[in-house]
């Protein structure tokens, strides 16, 4: 589901470091994520000739979709080299190539070019999606598979060598994939009713006649690649059974289309690979749209290159997905569009989505007693990994989340509707076990980030039971936890009880509140947080307050951010990802005085256009700014607006730093410095070497051009 537009303070994007690591459950509980039949090895961990890039967590760029922010660029004749973690026969291989172009990718195994090449190209990737707020071009990675034909043990070498396009390496999957599997007694093969395995031809009425034969029965489908040139429909009481997810492969992009189903329907052990190459909502372009019936199942599918896996509407009851792989999705992975009853979804891996990777949205009829568990969900681009938008006695358990990108959370427990009639979350919601890797993500609409789980009253308050327990999040570039109204009217977020998690290296905070409402915490223990342990404003102002209850065993998260008017930034937690780059962008600011809405952090937005302005006719006024680290600033670049309306000046300006925020020494006596519109209305200020302050401080004491200090922009660099 797409978010709609939410009006907030801003805050700037911060792209920061990532390292790979290995996520675990909290003790004493069960494992997050699925039990997956492959090993993946992260390209950036492998040798290479070509270039790593990232880590970068700013949407739209390359870097930022990638597993673990990071990934390498091969140039043609570049090559990346990878150790195999297991005994394999066979790879997948996520990559990106630029927009508009394909090729290959050489392989070697054990240094010795195998005859077999891996298809690349862009054909589905570079997704506009300009309907959705906030949207940009995303959706840059694809995957391409490849049986080897020999196999590798552990500690070969396999090697990607591009050959005539630039091709970026984002992660390999090695896999032992078992023999094809033969055809069950009594069963239907759809080649009996006239199939073709070459692809060549269109099998869609055979695959119509085996299953109309093959009632209360098995419709075989062989090794081969089958071609259908429509959905299928009246599909009940049958089991359509392949070989095996890289044997037998249906090319279509709708597989099973129907509003209804007596049910009794099982999908199992075969691929479905689309040829959807953009987003477009009123198509039904799904492996399965709309009903599979009560005591269905869908299990060891290889679902790759569609709209959305499965968009399930109507009666579904008891269905179950389990131990399937979803791909390259333009829109969801799997959506339970209401009137899901005990439905389960475990042990899938999804990748790749351009939308939710899993969600319950109750829309006409509330899901009820349904849950996501042990799934293994990484780089969805443009939402949430988990969504429940409303419902009844829902749980989310056990499951592994990586790599949230913009407008999206790791999970999300939301009251946002989208459509009517909608049934919010009632219940208890169960949030347990769940493991978060590198998830929230900066959202365009709100200008301000979203955590890594939250728990949203956006149409209406949140008045079911929320238990989130034994949860792990780990390198949330922001917060853990938030608490947000998201349509913007201040809806209570109540009820919530969070305990038994482990927070590791959050950017912002571990708990980010901003709307009314109430959460008990106990036993959440937070290591490495980037600015403070709370944010607690809500908004709109004056709406109602957040009431934190200390339930005990809380460590490592007491402080609060103190300043409303900015958002905290990434702290000092996190490596710097560019050198050369402004150190005050984006960092708390404060100041003697201000001039109505011309506050402090204006003068660190990013816009030379927004500026602070102090108090009038109160000479001397000082501006501040916390760096978060100690730094050894070596110049200023101060900035006034650059339209011709603002008249030359001259501002005297003295330069102190200090290391604890307390105590402060002059680094620059008491200067004159001129801005000029004819020249960028800019002054420069050289600092003199061995510099070293964490608090950046310039008092003001004249201006010629208006009775108050004035900036625009203050910059400050390592780079003399």
């Amino acid at each position: 589901m797409h978010r709609t537009v939410r009006g907030m303070p801003s805050a700037v994007v911060v792209a920061l470091s990532a390292g790979l690591l290995t996520a675990t459950a909290p003790a004493a509980h069960a494992a997050s994520g699925a039990t997956l039949p492959f090993t993946s090895v992260e390209a950036e961990s492998a040798s290479t000739t070509g270039t790593r890039i990232g880590p970068d967590y700013t949407q739209g760029t390359l870097a930022s979709e990638a597993s673990g922010r990071q990934a390498v660029r091969l140039a043609p004749g570049q090559r990346v080299e990878f150790t195999v973690p297991r005994a394999a026969n066979a790879v997948n291989v996520s990559y990106s190539v630029p927009d508009g172009q394909s090729g290959t990718l050489d392989v070697y195994v054990n240094g010795q070019k195998i005859t077999k090449t891996l298809a690349v190209t862009s054909k589905y990737s570079y997704i506009d999606t300009g309907w959705i707020p906030g949207a940009k071009t995303h959706h840059f990675f694809d995957n391409a598979r490849l049986l080897l034909g020999q196999n590798v043990q552990a500690g070969d070498k396999i090697a990607l060598q591009s050959t005539g396009t630039q091709v970026t390496v984002d992660v390999a999957d090695f896999e032992q994939v078992a023999a094809a599997a033969g055809q069950p007694a009594g069963s239907v093969s759809v080649t009996s009713k006239g199939a073709d395995p070459s692809g060549n031809g269109d099998s869609t009425q055979a695959f119509r006649d085996a299953i109309s034969a093959a009632q209360g029965g098995v419709v075989w489908i062989p090794p081969g690649d089958y071609r259908l040139t429509s959905s299928l429909s009246g599909v009940q009481n049958v089991t359509l059974q392949g070989a095996g997810s890289w044997y037998s492969v249906v090319h279509t992009s709708r597989f099973i289309d129907q509003s209804s189903s007596s049910g009794g329907v099982h999908i199992k052990d075969f691929a479905v690979i689309g040829e959807v190459t953009e987003r477009v909502d009123s198509n039904p372009d799904n492996f399965v749209n709309g009903s599979l019936g009560p005591g269905s199942s869908v299990s060891g599918m290889w679902i790759q290159h569609m709209k959305v896996g499965l968009w399930l509407m109507g009666n579904n009851d008891n269905l179950v997905v389990e131990n399937n792989r979803i791909l390259d999705t333009t829109a969801d992975g799997l959506n339970l569009n209401g009137n899901a009853r005990g439905v389960r979804v475990r042990n899938n891996f999804l990748r790749n989505q351009g939308d939710d990777s899993l969600a319950m949205w109750s829309l006409y009829s509330a899901d009820t007693d349904s849950s996501f568990e042990n799934n293994t969900i990484s780089q969805p681009n443009l939402a949430n990994g988990i969504a429940i938008y409303g419902g009844t006695d829902i749980a989310v358990r056990n499951n592994l989340v990586s790599d949230t990108n913009a407008l999206g959370s790791g999970i999300a427990i939301s009251n946002q509707k989208f459509l009517d009639p909608f049934s919010p979350l009632a219940g208890t919601i169960t949030v347990d076990g769940n493991t978060l890797v590198r998830t929230g993500a900066m959202n365009p609409n709100w200008n301000h980030p979203m955590g890594a789980l939250r728990v949203d009253s956006y149409d209406s308050a949140v008045n079911a039971t929320v238990n989130i327990t034994n949860t792990t999040v780990t390198d949330s570039p922001y917060s853990a936890f938030e608490f947000v109204s998201g349509g913007g009217h201040g809806y209570p977020a109540g009820n919530v009880i969070v305990s038994g998690a482990t927070v590791k290296n959050t950017g912002t905070v571990v708990v980010q509140a901003e709307t009314q409402g109430s959460a008990k915490f106990s036993n959440v223990q937070a290591t490495g947080v980037g600015a403070a342990g709370v944010y607690n404003c809500p908004y709109p102002s004056g709406s109602g307050t957040f009431t934190l209850t200390d339930g005990g065993g809380n460590s490592g998260w007491s402080s609060t951010w103190a300043d409303c008017s900015t958002w905290p930034q990434p702290g000092q937690g996190n490596p710097d990802p560019d050198p050369n780059r402004n150190l005050a962008k984006g960092r708390p600011a404060t100041a003697t005085g201000s001039q109505d809405v011309y506050t402090p952090g204006k003068a660190v937005d990013g816009d030379a256009n927004s500026y602070w302005e102090s108090t009038n006719n109160a000479f001397p006024q000082s501006w501040t700014v916390d760096l978060g680290s100690t730094q050894a600033v070596r110049r200023l670049v101060l900035k006034l607006p650059p339209s011709t309306a603002w008249g030359a000046r001259t501002q005297t300006i003295t330069v102190l730093g200090s290391t604890d925020g307390s105590t402060y020494s002059t680094v620059v006596g008491s200067t004159g410095y001129r801005f000029d519109p004819a020249t960028g209305n800019t002054a420069t200020v050289s600092l003199p070497a061995g510099t070293s302050l964490r608090h950046l401080r310039l008092t003001v004491s004249a201006n010629t051009g208006w009775p108050a200090g004035q900036f625009s922009e203050v910059e400050a660099y390592l780079a003399p």
